[in-house]
C-alpha cells in the first residue's frame, strides 16, 4: 500500500507540475509583447548602457562594484546583462524571463513544500496561490523587478539545500546551503531574513527542535548565515544612505513609519483575500496617517499572534506561517523607509508564502471531519484558482505599456503625484506635450516640493523652446534637492540647464552645467553628447576644444554600442574638427545607413559629410 500510494503521488505531482505550468504560462503569456514602463526601467535597462551591452568583462566588473538605484546587486546585473545579450535589447526577452523564473519558482515551492511535509495536495494548493495571485503580478510584470524573481529562485533552492541538509547534515551539504543564500543576496538584499526563516522550518516541517537539538544549537549552526546576512543588511543601508533612497521625500518620524507599517502588515492580509483596486504607486501617506487604523491594526496583529501562539501545539505549521509572514516583510515594512511609497505590492512576492500554507494546511485540518471532504475541497480549490488565474490575467495587462499603467493607478488612488509624473513622462516620450504639461502641473499641487516634476516641466519648456521658463522650473529643483540625495535626479536637472543655456546661447555656462551633469551621472548619454558636439562644433575658440569633444563623443559612442546615428554624427564631427577627416567621413557613412527613417537627421548628415570630404570641419553658424 506504501508503495502504492508513493506511486500515486509520483504520477500526481508530475500532472499538477503540467498543470501549473499550463496555467501560469496561459495567464502570464502576454506580456511578451509588452513594453517596458518607464518607472525604474530606464535605470535597469532602457538607458542603462552597462546592461544594453550585454556580458563583457567592464560589465561583470562594474556589476560588482557599483551601487546602481540604492542597491548592491550584481546577480541581479549579470542576470539582465544575459537577458540582453540572448534575445536583443527589446522587452519580450526580459519579460520572458521573468515569466519563466516566477514558473520555476512555483514549481520549487510545490517540490519544497512536497519533501519537507510528504503532504500532496496541500502542497499544491498553496503553490498555486504563489503562482496565480494578483499581488505577485508586480513582481512578476515589471522588468525592474527581476530581483524579485530571481532572489525567490534562490531562496527555493536555499530551502531545497538546507532541507537536504537536515535529512543527513554534512558539511557538503550546509556548502550548498551557503552558496544559494550568498547567491540569492547578491540578487535581492531582502533575502536577509531567510537565516531566521530557517529556523521556522526547524520548529515545522522538519521538526529538528527537541530534546537532542536545543534552540541554542541550531542558531549556532546558522552563524555564518546570519553574518552573511548582516554584512549585506549593513551594505544596503549604506548603498541607500548615500544614494539619499532613505527617509524618501519626508524624512517621516519614526512614530509615522512605525504606524503606517502596522497598517500595512494588515493591508497585505486584506488584499491578499481581496485582491482589488492594485497599483505599481501607492504614496506614503506621511503626518496623514491614520491613527485609529494604526491602533486597529495593531490590535488584530496582537490578536492574530496570540491565536497562533494558543493553537501552535497542535497546529505547528500555524506559527511558521504566520511569523515567516512577519519576519520576512521586515526589511521592506518601511520601520526604515527607502523611497516614497506608502507600500507595495511586491514587497508581498515571498511573504505571502507563510500566509498560503496557513490556507493550505489550515483547509486540511478544518476540513478532516467533513463529508464529503474531497469533494468540497477540490471544488472549491478549482473555484478559488479559477477566479484568482481571472483576476491576475486582468491585473497583467495594465502592465502592457506606461500610459496604461498609470492611468489605471491614477483611477484608483488619489493625491499620487509620482503616478501623475510618470505619465507626464510617458506622454512626454509619444510627443503629447500638452497633456504631458498638465500631469506634471498636477503632481505640484499635490507635492509643490517634488523634484522630478520640476525637472520635467524643464525638459518639456526645453522642447517647446521656452529657455527662460525651462531655466526658471530647473533653477527651482535644484535649489530643492542641491545635494540631489532625494531623487537621485540631479545630473538630469543640470543637464536639461546646460541644453536650455545652449539654446539661448550662453555657452560657457552651458557647457558648465554639461560637465555637472556628467559628474553626477557618468553614463548619462544625453550630456555626454551634447558636451561634445559644442566643443566639436561650437564657432567660438574659446570654447572649442576638439580634443576633449572626441573623447566625450567616443564615450558616448561605447555607452550606446556605436548603434545611435546621432551620436555617431557626433564623434564624426569631432573626428573633423581634430582634422581627421577619413574617420569622420567613414562615420558619418555609418551614421547615414542607421537614420534612414530621420529623414531630418539624414539631411543634416548628408550636408556635413560633403564638408568633411572636402576636408573642412563642420562650425555652427552663429
Amino acid at each position: 500500500m506504501v508503495l502504492l500510494k508513493k506511486q500515486s503521488d509520483k504520477y500526481w505531482f508530475i500532472f499538477i507540475c503540467a498543470a501549473m505550468t499550463i496555467v501560469t504560462l496561459a495567464v502570464y503569456w502576454q506580456m511578451h509583447r509588452y513594453d517596458f514602463v518607464n518607472f525604474d526601467d530606464p535605470y535597469y535597462v532602457t538607458k542603462n548602457p552597462h546592461v544594453l551591452n550585454g556580458l563583457s568583462h567592464d560589465g561583470v566588473i562594474w556589476a560588482f562594484t557599483t551601487i546602481h538605484t540604492g542597491y548592491w546587486h550584481p546577480l541581479t546585473w549579470l542576470s539582465l546583462m544575459l537577458a540582453c545579450q540572448l534575445f536583443g535589447p527589446g522587452p519580450g526577452g526580459f519579460h520572458f524571463i521573468n515569466v519563466l523564473l516566477h514558473l520555476a519558482n512555483t514549481l520549487l515551492l510545490f517540490a519544497v513544500l512536497k519533501k519537507m511535509t510528504g503532504s500532496l495536495w496541500p502542497s499544491a494548493f498553496a503553490a498555486a496561490l504563489f503562482a496565480l495571485h494578483p499581488l505577485h503580478v508586480e513582481s512578476v510584470a515589471w522588468i525592474s523587478e527581476h530581483k524579485d524573481v530571481l532572489s525567490t529562485f534562490f531562496l527555493m533552492l536555499t530551502i531545497w539545500a538546507y532541507a537536504r541538509y537536515a535529512e543527513q547534515p554534512k558539511v557538503a551539504r550546509y556548502l550548498w546551503v551557503a552558496v544559494f543564500l550568498a547567491l540569492g543576496l547578491m540578487a535581492k538584499p531582502m533575502l536577509v531574513t531567510l537565516p531566521f526563516a530557517l529556523l521556522l522550518l526547524d520548529y515545522w516541517p522538519l521538526s529538528r527542535l527537541g530534546p537532542k537539538r536545543s534552540l541554542t544549537n541550531l542558531v549556532i549552526e546558522k552563524i555564518p548565515l546570519f553574518v552573511m546576512a548582516a554584512a549585506v543588511c549593513a551594505a544596503t543601508f549604506i548603498a541607500q544612505k548615500r544614494s539619499g533612497a532613505i527617509g524618501g521625500t519626508g524624512n517621516f518620524s519614526f512614530p509615522v513609519r512605525l504606524a503606517n507599517a502596522c497598517i500595512s502588515y494588515m493591508r497585505y492580509i486584506v488584499k491578499m483575500f481581496w485582491p482589488a483596486r492594485l497599483a505599481v504607486i501607492y504614496p506614503h501617506p506621511g503626518r496623514n496617517v491614520s491613527i485609529f487604523y494604526a491602533a486597529a491594526s495593531v490590535i488584530s496583529l496582537l490578536v492574530i499572534t496570540i491565536l497562533v501562539i494558543r493553537f501552535t501545539k497542535s497546529r505547528r505549521y500555524l506559527f511558521t506561517g504566520w511569523f515567516w509572514y512577519l519576519g520576512t516583510l521586515i526589511p521592506v515594512i518601511g520601520i526604515v523607509q527607502a523611497g516614497s511609497q506608502g507600500y507595495a505590492d511586491r514587497y508581498t512576492y515571498t511573504p505571502l508564502i507563510g500566509l498560503f500554507i496557513i490556507i493550505a494546511w489550515g483547509f486540511k485540518d478544518l476540513s478532516a471531519k467533513w463529508k464529503y471532504r474531497q469533494i468540497i475541497l477540490g471544488a472549491s480549490a478549482v473555484i478559488i484558482i479559477s477566479a484568482m488565474a481571472v483576476c491576475t490575467f486582468f491585473q497583467a495587462g495594465y502592465w502592457r505599456d506606461s500610459i496604461s499603467l498609470f492611468e489605471h493607478t491614477l483611477e484608483i488612488t488619489k493625491d499620487n503625484y509620482m503616478a501623475h509624473q510618470s505619465l507626464a513622462e510617458a506622454l512626454h516620450d509619444q510627443g503629447k506635450i500638452e497633456q504631458a504639461i498638465e500631469h506634471c502641473h498636477k503632481a505640484l499641487q499635490i507635492d509643490k516640493n517634488f523634484v522630478p516634476a520640476d525637472i520635467s516641466l524643464g525638459s518639456l519648456m526645453n522642447d517647446q523652446g521656452k529657455n527662460d521658463e525651462a531655466i526658471q522650473y530647473l533653477t527651482t529643483a535644484i535649489q530643492l534637492d542641491p545635494a540631489g540625495r532625494a531623487y537621485g535626479e540631479l545630473g538630469r536637472a543640470y543637464g536639461e540647464l546646460g541644453r536650455a543655456m545652449a539654446d539661448k546661447g550662453k555657452m560657457s555656462e552651458a557647457v558648465a552645467l554639461f560637465e555637472k551633469a556628467i559628474v553626477l551621472e557618468p553614463d548619462w548619454v544625453n550630456p555626454i553628447n551634447a558636451l561634445a558636439w559644442n566643443l566639436a562644433t561650437y564657432n567660438d575658440e574659446k570654447i572649442r576644444n576638439p580634443v576633449r569633444a572626441l573623447q566625450l563623443a567616443k564615450r558616448a559612442c561605447e555607452l550606446t554600442n556605436y548603434e545611435n546615428p546621432a551620436i555617431l554624427n557626433t564623434l564624426a564631427a569631432a573626428y573633423a574638427a581634430n582634422g581627421d577627416f577619413a574617420r569622420a567621413i567613414e562615420t558619418s557613412e555609418k551614421a547615414l545607413k542607421l537614420c534612414a527613417a530621420d529623414h531630418a537627421l539624414k539631411k543634416e548628415i548628408e550636408n556635413q559629410l560633403i564638408l568633411y570630404k572636402a576636408g573642412k570641419p563642420y562650425i555652427e553658424a552663429q
